[in-house]
Parts: C-alpha cells; structure tokens; sequence
C-alpha cells in the first residue's frame, strides 16, 4: 500500500493480517455453529450459478430435498465470492476458507486505509489491530462461522474511505467507488449493514458540515448513496419486501429475551466455543481503554478547535448506545422495533462496539503527546496481541468431500426464520419421490430436474391428486402441457407442500420458479444501474487512453 512509507510497518501488518487466519490453513473445515450450514447453503448457491440463475434464490437440495427460499434473504456476497474460487478449481470448503481469510484480511487493510488518510500510520495501524483483533472478530471466525458477518467488516472501512476522499478531492471516481463499496456492505451482512449505516450516514453528514454544505459534495454523497442502495436492489428490496411470507417476525418476536448479557460478561468473560451464552462476549482490554480513555482525545481535539472532536463525540455516543442495547434496562426499546427483534441476539451490538472503539483508539493515541506516542503504543499492541493468543485457533476440523454438501443435505440450515409461514418449520425426512401420486393411478416419469425447473412426464389412469413434493414460495408455478394448474399449499396433511389435481390423460408437467414481480423490479434496478457504470467507467477509460 502506497499510503505505508515505513517498510518496518508494512512488514509487521502483513504480519498482523495473516496470524488470525493461519488456523485456516489446516486441512478441513473448523468446527463452527454454522459453518457447515454455510458451505451447503454456497453449494446450492453454486448449482444455481452453473444452471445459469444469476440471482440465486432458492436451494433446492436443502430442507431434506424440499427446497427452501434462504437464498433469497441470505447475504449474497460470501456466497458469489466462494463461488468464483470454487469454479476456478477449489474446492467448497476451502473456497469458503478463503472467504473467511479474507473478512480478516481486507478489515485491517481497509481500516488502516481510512484511518491513515487523516490520522496518520501509528494511530491507524492500533485502529486496524483493535478492529481485527476484538475477541469478537475472533467469535464470528472460529465459534460461530458467521461468514458474512466477518466479511462484512471489511466494507464498513472502505466505504468511509471512499466517502473520506470524496470531501477532500472531490472527484466522481469516489462517488462510484463509494457506491459500490456500500453496495458490497449491504450485500455482505443484513444486520450489520443495518447497524452501521445510521454511522455512515452521520459521516456523510459530517463531512458535508466540514465542507460548509459544498453543492458538488452534498450531490455526490446523495449519488453515492443512491446507487450503492440502487446497486443492491437485487437483494434488501425483495428480502424486505417478501419476509412476510416467512416465519422471520414468529420466530426471531420476543427470543432476544433471554440473551441479554450483564457488565461483568462485557468486562471479561473466559474463552469457550460453546453455543450463545456460552462464548465470550468481552469488548476486549484494547477496546476498553480505547473507550475510556475517548474523553482524552475528546478533550484535545475540542481545546485545539479541531473539528474532530465531532466526529469522537459520535462515536461516544454510538459506543454507549450500543452497549446499553445489550442490556435487559433496553428492554423498552427492543419490545416496540419488530425490525430490531429480528437481530434476535443483543450481543451482536458487539459488532457496533468492535467498530467505534477501534476508531476511538486511533483518536486516543494521535492525542498522545509525541514523547510518550511509541511507548504507548507497542504497550497497547502487546496486550491485544497477548489477549489474543488463546483465540487464533480452531476446535478441531469437520472432514467433509464436496459430495457431503452438493446432494440433499438433511437441515434447513437455519432456526427457521426463512421458512414460508404456511409450511412446517422443518421437515423431518426426504419425501418419498419428486413427484407423489397421493390419491388415485398414475404414472410418472422424471425427465428433467434442476433447482428452478422440473419436469415430468406422467400417464394419468383417472382423476389423480399429485404432491409436487417442493415448499412452495411465491414464484412457482405449475403447467400440465403449457396450462397452469390451479395448486394449493396450505392443505393441513401437506403443509406447505405443492398439490394438485389432473383428469384422466398423458401430460408434459412443468413445475419452475421465476421471479416475482418485486423481485423483477428489483432485478432490473441492480442490472441498469451496473451496466450504467459498467458503461460510464469504460468510457472513461478509453477516452483517457485516447487523449
């Protein structure tokens, strides 16, 4: 990185990034909550992909072979970078090795990007270390396998970055880049994005108050947010719009209750691999100095009329509003927000934590008088560094070829919250066959079978009820020789299940899943938008090069 002039500080973040993630050199999959899940959920993902679904929605091997719609609601961006290196030769799980690598990896640059553009190297490499070093980051990698979450924080940082040299050069270059780093926050992790935005947006405004509310800037930001929403259409605009055809609000309504956590748990609590309330939910020392000491660089900045000040008073603010959300006293506000319950977990605050600390951090020791600067700091890095030498590790390896997860893979892979409302929360068992003569004479013959589109052949003797043995979602359809049939989905001995009648004769059945009309709408927002600038930067290009 250019913005590194010492060789000595490049060295050592080289170094820095790539300790946390050694543990995924080994062979196998880390033992995790749910990243297994996760592997099967990209192996559906992929099929998708190589059936030619761009926008993969629906998995069909998973839920016993019922098929679920997790896809759509379930972070893309993990899933369309596993899938890139899966298709260039690796396999499923190291390919999802290597999306968890670089979650860790790209935060601490990324961080050290941002805070090196105004705070300078030393206060920008502690604020990179707080972010990827927080025990919390370590949670997500090696307890509970959340690769979005982790990749997520990687485009929190680069997305301020971008916003950052928007307002010093202003150039339309960092709107796009902007947008787009948004965009891939967005596309990385629902709830953290959620998190976090309301921060970007203060930024935004923030930097537009430095400006003294400058036209061009104050356009470009309202450009960049646009199209960084406008680019992830494709995925909130549909998951938003169409959970409530799932059982999201019934199972995640009132279950953040019981994992509220106490002061004395966010001081220090031990290291476990163990299940929510079981793993440590410590901000980490590194984190709550950086907290305390805060009023310090507050104070410094507000007496040399430095405008950061602001900016460190926000993230206070943020910082004890986040940490009071983790508290049972926030009950009041959890009970009212339904968009809030849907986070289910208060500690995932911590995520908002692990951010605003590691910038407080920064500001604390660019305040830091000259004379004392390095011997704070190397104190500082020593004990987050030694806090962390427990928690770089796994808890052992799952041993698993591809073949495990690109077959029928016997889970939901999630708590139920994706499941359509009018179906049970889980099967139980593979159904017997695709396509299930329930009541009356029938053959059927399978001719085609992918995860969007199945078709049969099937002889009818008399007046025969069938189960298309798929979840049904809103999207699918049934066609018996080019006409729909009429189906039902809520009967109570099928529930969820896809059933219909066919009178005495020889059928050619289709049964595919398209895109709704939101669903098209938001297709076609991602799509104009991306060739737009797809367009925009090629000729940008080639009228560079020809001048």
């Amino acid at each position: 990185m250019e913005l590194i002039k010492n060789k000595a500080i490049f060295i050592a973040l080289i170094v820095l990034a790539i300790l946390p993630v050694v543990s995924l050199l080994s062979a196998g999959l880390p033992i995790t909550h749910d990243g297994q899940d996760h592997v099967a959920r990209i192996a559906n993902f992929y099929q998708n992909l190589s059936e030619g679904n761009i926008i993969p929605r629906w998995a069909g091997n998973l839920n016993w072979g019922y098929g679920h719609p997790i896809l759509e609601f379930l972070y893309p961006l993990p899933s369309y970078i596993a899938s890139f290196f899966h298709f260039v030769g690796f396999s499923l799980v190291d390919s999802v090795k290597i999306v968890f690598g670089l979650g860790m990896i790209l935060s601490l640059a990324f961080m050290y990007l941002w805070l090196s553009s105004f705070l300078g190297e030393i206060p920008a490499v502690l604020g990179a270390i707080l972010y990827t070093y927080a025990p919390y980051r370590f949670v997500d990698l090696y307890v509970r396998g959340d690769i979005g979450e982790n990749l997520a924080f990687a485009f929190i940082p680069l997305t301020l970055y971008f916003l950052y040299k928007l307002y010093k050069d202003q150039k339309y270059k960092y709107s796009i880049f902007g947008a787009i780093s948004l965009a891939l926050l967005i596309l990385s992790h629902n709830a953290i994005s959620l998190m976090l935005v309301p921060f970007i947006l203060a930024y935004c405004f923030y930097l537009i108050w430095l400006s003294k509310f400058n036209k061009y800037l104050i356009l470009n930001t309202l450009f960049l947010i646009l199209i960084g929403f406008s680019l992830s259409a494709f995925f909130w605009i549909p998951g938003l719009m169409e959970g409530k055809y799932t059982l999201r609000n019934i199972v995640t309504k009132g279950s953040y209750i019981t994992r509220f956590v106490n002061l004395k748990d966010l001081l220090y609590s031990s290291w476990s691999y163990g299940g929510s309330g079981q793993f440590t939910v410590q901000f980490g020392i590194g984190s709550w100095l950086s907290l305390l000491f805060s009023p310090f660089a507050l104070f410094h900045y507000y007496r040399k009329k430095n405008k950061n000040y602001t900016l460190i008073s926000v993230l206070i603010i943020i910082s004890f509003f986040a940490l009071f959300l983790m508290f049972k006293e926030s009950n009041f506000i959890w009970s009212k927000f339904i968009l809030l319950q849907n986070f289910q977990f208060p500690w995932r605050f911590l995520a908002v934590i692990v951010f605003t600390t590691s910038v407080l951090g920064a500001y604390f020791i660019s305040a830091v008088p000259s004379k004392f600067k390095k011997i704070i700091f190397v104190l500082l890095l020593l004990i987050i560094l030694f806090q962390s030498k427990d928690y770089v590790r796994a808890n052992g390896y799952l041993q698993n070829p591809d073949e495990f997860f690109t077959g029928i893979y016997n889970s939901t892979t999630d708590t139920g919250e994706s499941a359509p409302i009018w179906s049970v929360r889980f099967m139980e068992k593979r159904p017997k066959t695709h396509l299930e003569v329930l009541d009356g004479k029938a053959t059927v013959k399978e001719l085609k079978r992918i995860s969007t589109y199945h078709l049969y052949n099937v002889d009818v003797l008399g007046k025969t009820l069938f189960a298309e043995n798929t979840l049904y979602f809103p999207g699918w359809n049934i066609f018996a020789n080019k006409k729909s049939v009429d189906m039902e989905f809520q009967d109570p001995h099928y529930r969820g299940i896809m059933t219909f009648r066919l009178d005495k004769g020889s059928y050619l059945v289709e049964v595919y899943y398209k895109e709704t009309k939101i669903r098209a709408l938001s297709d076609a927002i991602s799509i104009v938008v991306s060739l737009n600038i797809i367009g925009f930067l090629l000729f940008k290009f080639v009228k560079m090069r020809l001048s």
